[in-house]
């Protein structure tokens, strides 16, 4: 008897304690966009580093080879490093659906490929706000790269890097990504922990370790403005682009 009451004392100890972790990790809609929208606020107050990740689109197997390589590249306002030691780690997000999203994963994907490198991100530079917002606007810009005043050349896997910018990395993804909007993958969350952000969007994480630090070429015809804030990052703080000194408006 005793045995049997200890045994059901266990049961409900432990089922209560399931309904705390619950609680805890499963906020309610509520709460979540409440402290959405103090993240928000706060991080309008923080000066974020501004990059942009360069690869190929994987061809059509379909098409033409040499008529289907298409450059892609997408503008990161979530790009971080993440470690040092013992391997060099950096991470970013996307919102998906996306196309980069969507390359990156195919290149993971493909265990035939032998390159040592899945994309390129590009630190841009204070004298490079205008290639942020060219990079973040699929809808103007479909196809940037292409375009005649954004100047870049390979690395050695054949991926773009663009010129004039603060630092470039060479980056292999160690993982397909992860989904930030159903965290059903991280070990004891609840199942039905699963949201979607505002206008029915997602978002997934990527993780790369940087192989290599790229040699950047400069811009050519760079005025001599330009030229010194090449050597100043670009930030976005407080909804605009801006860098540790006042940038000075174009002549």
């Amino acid at each position: 008897m005793l045995s049997t009451c200890l045994s059901l004392g266990r049961r409900n100890l432990l089922r209560r304690s399931r309904e705390c972790v619950r609680c805890v990790t499963t906020p309610s809609t509520a709460d979540t966009e409440h402290t959405r929208e103090q993240l928000r606020r706060l991080l309008r107050e923080t000066a974020q580093s501004v990059a942009v990740v360069t690869t190929l689109v994987p061809s059509d197997p379909r098409a033409d080879s040499n008529d289907s390589r298409v450059y892609h590249g997408a503008t990161l306002s979530s790009f971080t490093s993440i470690a040092l030691d013992p391997l060099p780690l950096v991470a970013f997000s996307l919102r998906i659906p996306s196309r980069m999203a969507t390359a990156l994963n195919t290149h993971v994907n493909d265990i035939s490929s032998t390159s040592a490198a899945h994309m390129v991100i590009n630190i841009l530079s204070a004298a490079q706000p205008d290639l942020a917002v060219k990079f973040s606007r699929p809808d103007l810009h479909p196809r940037p790269l292409e375009d005649s005043d954004v100047q870049w050349s390979k690395s050695e896997e054949g991926f773009p890097i663009l010129s004039g910018t603060l630092g470039a990395l060479s980056c292999t993804l160690i993982s397909r990504s992860l989904p930030l909007g159903d965290l059903r993958w991280v070990p004891g969350r609840h199942p039905s922990e699963q949201v979607e952000g505002l206008g029915g969007f997602t978002s997934e994480l990527f993780i790369a370790r940087v192989s290599r630090v790229e040699r950047v070429p400069r811009v050519e015809g760079q005025t001599e403005e330009n030229d010194r804030l090449r050597t100043l990052p670009l930030l976005y703080h407080r909804r605009k682009y801006t860098t540790s000194c006042d940038i000075p408006p174009k002549s």
